[in-house]
């Protein structure tokens, strides 16, 4: 099969290898990219994230199919964690949008986190490229939900949905500090529960506190499970849409993504040349001195870093001084 003329034409089949090679880190997958980059960018990429528990695929699973009954080509990229002792991963998203796997239109692949913190796969960055260039209109991407720490999305995504449900106990605790500033909609789901107008009242004081920029994010309560006020969580979508078109919004978000993303394949390949490229007896000696208290840990890695030319001791001092 030619992966490539496969993937431009809109095979599943050619899209589900080639992300199966970027996970694999295989090398023809970067070129496949490379290759088709200019045709990236159509896609509008939607991060759905939030707690453990609060329903995130099967809100995914709604508004993909309020999409498909616009005609819209959906692609679904949902991140499960990996076990640290196995390297497996559930991977259970697939049984919990069981009606959406047989549909031609969309395009669901499931992918664990390898290991990756933020709540992303170190591939989710591929998945989507490739599921742009595959032909997707709307790329949803169903993370972790790792809790704070769960903020990569905002990197990658056009819009962030925050999920949340009444009854997770401290509400105002588990929205705050980083949380806070990734959501661009809050949903409350499983709103008819005890609790549900509460839970928005708090997200809704804490957007008073919150005024970064000039656009509030909007809260909607919705029941996933029984398809209620779903439409209206993704008018909030689109409304935020609209507002990253005005001005400069959605360039400078592209901006900051893009230049994210180019210093973290930086530190990847630093990272995995210094694994492979026969720099393993360096490192293992650079262990044992600083084992012995003969070297510091600064010191050992600007020795480390220094076997590559990249840098002077004097920028790698003043970095470390920072």
């Amino acid at each position: 099969m030619d992966i490539k003329a496969g993937l431009l034409k809109g095979d599943k089949r050619a899209a589900a290898r080639l992300i199966t090679w970027a996970e694999n880190g295989d090398e023809e997958a970067a070129n496949i990219i490379r290759e088709c980059y200019h045709l990236t960018g159509k896609a509008r990429i939607i991060g759905i994230t939030g707690p453990p528990g609060a329903g995130k695929s099967t809100v995914t699973d709604k508004l993909a199919k309020l999409l498909r009954m616009q005609d819209k080509k959906v692609g679904i990229i949902a991140v499960d964690p990996t076990s640290p002792f196995t390297g497996g991963a559930i991977l259970g998203d697939r049984v919990r949008m069981n009606d959406l796997s047989t549909d031609p239109g969309v395009f669901i692949r499931s992918m664990g986190t390898r290991g990756a913190l933020g709540g992303l796969s170190k591939a989710a960055h591929d998945a989507v490229r490739i599921l742009d260039i595959y032909g997707s209109d709307y790329i949803f991407i169903e993370t972790v939900g790792v809790g704070q720490s769960e903020v990569d999305i905002v990197k990658l995504a056009d819009t962030v949905v925050m999920v949340m449900v009444p009854g997770l106990g401290d509400d105002i605790q588990a929205i705050k500090a980083g949380i806070m500033e990734i959501g661009d909609v809050f949903s409350v789901n499983k709103s008819d529960r005890e609790g549900a107008e509460r839970t928005a009242t708090e997200i809704e004081m804490m957007l008073d506190y919150n005024k970064s920029s000039d656009f509030r994010p909007e809260v909607v309560n919705i029941v996933a499970r029984d398809n209620q006020k779903v439409d209206k969580l993704l008018e909030a979508i689109e409304r935020h849409w609209e507002y990253l078109c005005k001005d400069n919004n959605y360039q400078d978000r592209k901006k900051n993504n893009i230049r994210t993303e180019i210093i973290s394949l930086i530190n990847q390949y630093i990272i995995t040349s210094i694994q492979r490229n026969n720099h393993s007896n360096l490192i293992q000696s650079m262990v044992e001195k600083v084992l012995c208290k003969e070297l510091d840990p600064y010191s050992a890695a600007i020795e480390i870093l220094q076997s590559f030319n990249i840098v002077t001791e004097q920028q790698l001092d003043r970095q470390i001084l920072k």
